[in-house]
């Protein structure tokens, strides 16, 4: 298929890449040049702006850091002369990104004012899960764009789940990954608590991944530096998926809680621990970096 994919990050970059391998015809743009040479050098073609990009595209692909960059590339700065207006045909629209809900209806609603399809669909898996191809993709829109979304998203994804209507995704986005903040942060309080009282902190991980404590941050993306090869920790916390990211998400499920009138007292604890880690110089580091928060003080 021509696909036109906006925003190559940590983790548009990958994912357009797989698109490539898939046999796509992929055209990319992103506001750093660097970026989309790199893609080109993957065998994507490049684009000197979005509408470029998705002149002919029978897929938009957009993956950007938060709903601000989705309502402008869409709808535009003034709110009406976007993307949405310059498409030409009917191309199915969707939007990866992690944003508030409210955001996703707004674009839906106007995309579907012009007779269009679109859908958001959140990932969860990290850059190692869009480097590997098995992210899990949350998908909110109509039954029928989301079963001709599927061949698409099954070359970057592993996981296809339809949470719902549009908006639905972004849902189901917020809560997994106000879980993943909490998880995270109390691993880090786990491990340094121990590591404090003259555990190693390898074995300390694999009790407790072979115990009632484990979880996903143990198993896959352990905190603390040098016990997991090839994770964040052990890389200096470069790359990843960013603290502020982190913060951002645990902004929209307070936000999301504020709105329903839901009470979130550990999401709360976790959006105020990144917070303040993202205050204090962290927030292009990986998330995992909270580890970092707990071991204040010790001696170098």
């Amino acid at each position: 298929m021509q696909i036109a994919f906006i925003g190559l990050g940590n983790m548009g970059a990958p994912m357009a890449v797989n698109l490539v391998k898939a046999g796509h015809e992929v055209t990319v743009f992103d506001l750093v040049e660097s970026a989309i040479q790199a893609l080109e050098a993957e065998g994507a073609q490049r684009a000197e702006s979005a509408e470029a990009a998705a002149r002919g595209a029978e897929v938009i692909i957009s993956m950007l850091p938060a709903g601000a960059h989705v309502r402008g590339l869409y709808l535009g700065p003034d709110g009406a002369s976007g993307l949405l207006d310059a498409l030409e045909g009917k191309p199915l629209i969707i939007d990866a990104s992690t944003i508030a809900p409210d955001d996703a209806r707004g674009v839906g609603e106007a995309a579907a004012e012009r007779g269009l399809t679109y859908l958001d669909a959140p990932v969860s898996g990290g850059v190692g899960g869009a480097k590997a191809g098995t992210l899990t993709f949350i998908v909110g829109g109509e039954a029928s764009g989301f079963e001709q979304a599927r061949p698409v998203l099954e070359g970057m994804g592993k996981n296809i789940f339809h949470a719902g209507e549009v908006g639905a995704g972004q849902v189901a986005k917020i809560c997994n990954n106000m879980l993943l903040g909490i998880l995270m942060s109390g691993t880090a309080e786990a491990l340094a608590l121990g590591v404090k009282n003259g555990l190693d902190p390898a074995v300390l991980s694999e009790i407790m991944k072979q115990s009632s404590g484990g979880n996903w941050a143990l198993n896959v993306y352990n905190p603390w530096p040098g016990v997991m090869e090839g994770s964040a920790a052990s890389r200096d916390y470069q790359g990843g998926f960013l603290t502020d990211l982190m913060a951002k998400d645990l902004g929209l499920a307070w936000e999301l809680a504020l709105g329903s009138k839901s009470t979130v007292p550990m999401g709360s604890q976790a959006r105020n621990l990144f917070a303040l880690h993202s205050a204090q110089g962290s927030g292009r580091l990986d998330f995992s970096s909270i580890q970092t928060l707990y071991r204040q003080g010790e001696e170098k």
